[in-house]
């Protein structure tokens, strides 16, 4: 017997799979525990359905990032810090402030856990950092720290 499962089953499939079991394991085991459905005309348009939702909501994602990632690719972020004697700065510049400079300055949303840097900023000078946006899509920005005046 074919069925759409409900839950994620050890041994026999994930959640949304089409698999073949037996009659009785359908109907004793998975049937009254709400495990699966019967693989009918409406459950398997369905299926068909969510797969085709999941799909086009990767394509607009991947769209979307690709275009942040063209907005920002090899620009340049000015940052402004306060700092001691020999140019060393109070604290550090962290993916936080680079990520709200990105959002100020070229109007684009970038979460801070998608900024990675090369070691920490404490001294003024121009630093690379990767914006990476989606799986395979990542951006390259330079944050440049001087000094406030």
């Amino acid at each position: 017997m074919k069925v759409v499962l409900l839950d994620d089953i050890k041994g026999s499939g994930k959640k949304g799979e089409l698999i073949n079991v037996s009659d009785g394991y359908a109907r004793n085991y998975l049937f009254p525990r709400k495990l699966a459905k019967e693989a009918n005309a409406q459950a398997l348009n369905e299926l068909k359905n969510a797969a085709d939702a999941k799909a086009f909501k990767i394509k607009t994602e991947k769209e979307a990032a690709q275009k942040t990632a063209d907005t920002i690719h090899e620009k340049s972020v000015k940052l402004f810090a306060k700092a001691g004697q020999g140019g060393r700065l109070f604290g550090s510049v962290t993916a936080k402030e680079i990520a709200e400079e990105l959002k100020r300055q070229y109007k684009v949303n970038v979460d801070k856990r998608k900024i990675v840097l090369n070691g920490d900023i404490k001294a003024f000078g121009t630093y690379e950092c990767e914006v990476k946006l989606y799986s395979g899509i990542s951006a390259k920005v330079f944050a440049v720290v001087s000094e406030k005046e």
